[in-house]
């Protein structure tokens, strides 16, 4: 009962808050604001739009191909279509699921390439690895370059004494996690110790990569497409086109993260989008609006390229599935 409880609630929880998220910003606009709104969606230059799709598709493909630098060493070489149409059901999957594109990627290359479902999840589980740190990496970046604009927008936004209270709990939380860590016997301390040797040899099976070189090389192409992708869709409207590059990079880790940690950013990569693009100076409503804009035009890619490989997996294998 408490792991289906679990799973629910990692079903149910993003998706309440995406939907209360859209309820809350169409309840707070004013018909005037939704009127500039829609106006936005009319007037974008959906070349742009078509554009950061491409670029998003291509990341897709790097990602697939990427993926046989990890499992050639544990004696697999798989075709690059049965890679790509993987990644393709596991980012349909996760829009329903979260997290759940990871299973469906070791299932689908268990079933049309022969690699062991446990083999292949531990690759995927290795290269969240590296994304992650790729993500933080621009967090860092993007912390850096705006930190006086966030610093400032921080201490006029919240009360002192709160500040001082959050300062103090990520303090205690600082110290007291790895105590847990070290001296708890619980389950769920268990599971988070398997998690960081998980995390452990994701790294290490990494550096013992024989082609790291080559695999170091599409992770920048794959973060540079994800990146170009936002840059490109920033130009569908002239409210955005011209930010400045910090701002950009701090909206896309944001939004990165939705969609890390979300299903795909449901209700939350619009509100998350606009939010920070408000605090540096863009209209609520361009920000909305940007960020739907973004967030439909990828998920129709998602989809659509989802469904499509779902159709065309047994199709593209059936000779192999005959043997």
């Amino acid at each position: 009962m408490g792991s289906s409880l679990t799973k629910f609630l990692q079903i149910a929880i993003p998706l309440v808050l995406g939907v209360f998220l859209i309820w809350y910003i169409y309840q707070s606009f004013t018909p005037q604001q939704l009127d500039e709104t829609k106006k936005y969606f009319a007037d974008a230059n959906y070349g742009f739009v078509l554009l950061s799709v491409v670029f998003s598709l291509l990341s897709h493909i790097s990602r697939a191909y990427r993926w046989n630098f990890m499992l050639e060493p544990l004696g697999y070489k798989t075709k690059l279509a049965n890679n790509f149409m993987a990644v393709s059901v596991a980012y349909l999957m996760n829009v329903f699921i979260p997290k759940s594109g990871e299973v469906s990627r070791g299932i689908i290359l268990d079933k049309y390439e022969d690699v062991p479902f446990q083999k292949g999840f531990g690759t995927i589980i290795s290269e969240r690895v590296v994304d992650l740190i790729f993500l933080l990496f621009f967090t860092i970046l993007a912390l850096t370059i705006k930190f006086d604009v966030l610093y400032d927008y921080v201490v006029e936004s919240i009360p002192p004494s709160i500040l001082y209270v959050i300062v103090f709990g990520i303090v205690l939380l600082a110290v007291s996690i790895p105590l847990y860590i070290k001296f708890s016997k619980s389950n769920i301390n268990k599971k988070i110790k398997n998690f960081v040797i998980g995390l452990k040899e994701g790294i290490f099976s990494i550096l013992k990569m024989r082609k790291k070189g080559a695999f170091l090389f599409h992770t920048f192409v794959i973060w540079g497409l994800y990146l170009l992708s936002f840059y490109s869709a920033l130009h569908a409207l002239p409210e955005t086109a011209n930010i400045p590059f910090g701002t950009i990079i701090i909206t896309f880790v944001v939004g990165s993260f939705t969609f890390a940690f979300t299903n795909s950013g449901f209700g939350t990569y619009p509100a998350a989008v606009a939010g920070i693009l408000t605090i540096f100076g863009v209209a609520k409503t361009v920000g909305i609006a940007f960020g739907w804009i973004v967030w439909i035009s990828n998920m129709c890619s998602i989809v659509f390229f989802g469904v499509l490989s779902l159709v065309l997996l047994p199709l593209y294998n059936r000779k192999r599935l005959k043997l």
